[in-house]
């Protein structure tokens, strides 16, 4: 998994509220367990019109937010079923924050399992970040995560709590294959050990 330390990049303001998982990505696309190739699907039905023609104005679709990194969006982002799809559809587009007032939370701790970083912050400080995010491509937020701080263009900042056992996850590139791999010594020792006490098994 990715590392993620500070990230400047491009936001884009998604203000919608209740944006849940199937709008993430529907779920004509969860037959797959692959994380990658499901970017091109992210918010499929928003993005594309019947005949699979890019819907102009959606935000994602625009040329100034093609290439976001954040997402700037309404309250209870991620709800719905808990698909961990969505997220590996985000990272795949290339998302790897998500700014909101607050998330499911099935769907926030998946974002942590695959190197996203969902950040809550108050409405006030959600509200400036929209109007931040809606200056385009030539606005760039930067999402310092060891500082835990949020910084729009015009240099005002943001500081937002974290878990600190994620935060080193995150930092770390380290998802629940990696945390096992840290420990690969200990279970070699052990398996070794076991061998040893109970040939028989």
């Amino acid at each position: 998994m990715e590392k993620f330390e500070k990230l400047t990049g491009v936001a884009a303001p998604m203000p919608l509220v209740n944006i849940d998982t199937d709008m993430i990505i529907p779920k004509q696309f969860l037959k797959t367990i692959k994380r990658t190739g499901l970017g091109v699907h992210a918010f499929d039905e928003m993005r594309y019109d019947d005949d699979g023609n890019e819907v102009p104005d959606f935000v994602l679709n625009k040329p100034q937010y093609r290439d976001a990194q954040i997402l700037v969006a309404g309250a209870n982002f991620g709800c719905g079923s808990s698909r961990e799809h969505a997220p590996w559809a985000l990272a795949d587009f290339g998302i790897r924050a998500i700014i909101s007032t607050s998330f499911a939370d099935i769907f926030y701790n998946n974002c942590f399992k695959n190197g996203l970083l969902p950040i809550a912050l108050p409405q006030e400080a959600v509200d400036v970040l929209m109007k931040d995010a809606e200056k385009g491509s030539n606005a760039r937020m930067t999402v310092d995560l060891e500082n835990q701080v949020v910084t729009t263009s015009d240099g005002e900042a943001f500081s937002f709590e974290i878990d600190a056992f994620k935060k080193h996850c995150l930092m770390e590139g380290l998802d629940d294959i990696g945390l096992t791999m840290e420990k690969v010594t200990a279970i070699d020792s052990f398996e070794a050990d076991a061998a040893q006490a109970r040939p028989w098994v």
